[in-house]
């Protein structure tokens, strides 16, 4: 931050010593002027010089408006980000210190410096060295050809001091040169503190950058501990609620049924009144076990209609993954039992997660149909599709919630990957296999 200040305090003072140098010159040619004027010796003047010289005037208000709006541009060049309008400015600052050095006869070409140090200032890289270059062969030409378009109306510098004696004109001229020469000498040491400025500028990003992936590697392995902790703590309460509801049920049942046992030959009727008891406790074990498990709803379901809990789901992956999810529904059945809808939620999450992480797809169709006895569901993505299917967890899971409502499911490859699943509507949820009904 330091070097950076001592950077723009550097630019400023090249802009104020040249501003004095420039002041200096044209004050010389002003006053050169009006000498000759009053000395009466301007018809030898302009014989030698060989041109009408500009008006001291004109000289005066002509020098000091342009090196004020060469000023400005290059105050605007410095600070505005939008890149067409610094190009714009970087243009008009070129034809400004033409013009500048057109008001001062040519006599100073040190402004060309202040051109060349905007542009490295503002230097990014980024395609940006052609910009440069192409300014830098343009401010050769002006500074190596002295605008020669210009010469034939204009009178040197040195016509200007050779109106005085020959020791004072090799004074003039020895003033002038080292105006330019401790113009570049502050020009290099100007350019010196850029390099190091911006050097320790790409250090200081490098460092950041190492110090933001380090804090990124961090926060990635505290998401997966608190993910791990997550896990284990949701593990625990599915064990506690296990082992509250159903191993309590179980409890109870096995003890019933050993006392059974023992009382079957010599009081049936006690063993029929236990049997009852038995019964009654494990209905309320597949109660408990089943408001445990609808804990594990999706949220969407527990507050949303099904329909606009699936679209919710849907409408949520595709603006989280860009794909584009349609709906297709020609029949719905508004009966649906609890468990008919989790599985077919389940079917779709699984399904449109499957067609973007091993398909690539960027399209899925969805399109629900059926009657009264069946619901047919079809997922239908433009992904890689595959020859030969190997089913995985994703699709074996499918098929075994499909399977506990007796439904069943198919997949192939066409353009794609297609998924059918069908669901009866009239048959009840296999109890031997799940409770969640």
């Amino acid at each position: 931050m330091q070097n950076f200040l001592t950077v723009k305090r550097m630019h400023r003072l090249l802009y104020i010593y040249n501003g004095f140098v420039i002041f200096i010159l044209m004050a010389f040619m002003c006053l050169t002027q009006d000498r000759i004027n009053l000395s009466m010796t301007a018809r030898s003047f302009l014989e030698q010089a060989g041109a009408i010289p500009t008006p001291s005037l004109e000289i005066f208000y002509t020098t000091t408006a342009t090196f004020t709006a060469f000023a400005l541009t290059s105050h605007f060049y410095r600070t505005i980000q939008k890149s067409g309008v610094r190009y714009v400015l970087l243009a008009t600052e070129i034809i400004i210190c033409m013009l500048l050095m057109r008001s001062l006869n040519l006599s100073y070409d040190g402004v060309i410096m202040l051109v060349v140090a905007d542009l490295m200032y503002r230097y990014e890289g980024h395609h940006h060295e052609y910009i440069l270059l192409a300014a830098m062969i343009c401010l050769y030409f002006m500074a190596n050809y002295d605008m020669a378009i210009f010469r034939t109306k204009i009178i040197s510098f040195e016509a200007y001091a050779s109106y005085y004696s020959v020791d004072a004109k090799a004074v003039i001229l020895a003033i002038r040169n080292t105006f330019y020469s401790v113009n570049v000498v502050f020009f290099v040491f100007y350019l010196i503190l850029l390099v190091k400025n911006k050097h320790e500028e790409k250090e200081r990003i490098r460092l950041l950058n190492e110090r933001l992936e380090e804090a990124n590697q961090r926060l990635r392995a505290y998401a997966i501990e608190v993910e791990q902790m997550a896990e284990t703590r949701e593990r625990n309460r599915l064990a506690r609620e296990i082992h509250d509801t159903l191993g309590h049920a179980l409890t109870g049942i096995v003890a019933g049924l050993d006392a059974c046992i023992m009382t079957l030959e010599v009081a049936p009727e006690v063993t029929k009144q236990q049997l009852n008891k038995i019964r009654d406790a494990a209905k309320k074990g597949i109660t408990d076990v089943r408001r445990s498990m609808k804990k594990l709803r999706p949220d969407d379901l527990e507050r949303l209609p099904f329909q606009e809990a699936l679209k919710e789901m849907t409408r949520n992956y595709s603006e989280s993954s860009g794909m584009e999810i349609t709906f297709d529904i020609f029949s719905w059945s508004e009966h649906l039992r609890q468990d008919q809808e989790d599985v077919i939620y389940r079917v779709l999450q699984e399904s449109i997660t499957n067609a973007k992480r091993h398909g690539h797809a960027t399209k899925v169709k969805i399109t629900i149909g059926g009657n009264e006895n069946y619901m047919l569901i079809v997922i239908a993505d433009n992904g890689q599709g595959c020859d030969n299917v190997t089913q995985g967890f994703g699709l074996k899971h499918m098929r075994e919630r499909l399977e506990l409502l007796h439904g069943t499911i198919h997949y192939w490859s066409d353009e794609g990957f297609i998924v059918e699943a069908m669901i009866p509507l009239n048959r009840e949820v296999d109890h031997d296999k799940n409770f969640d009904s």
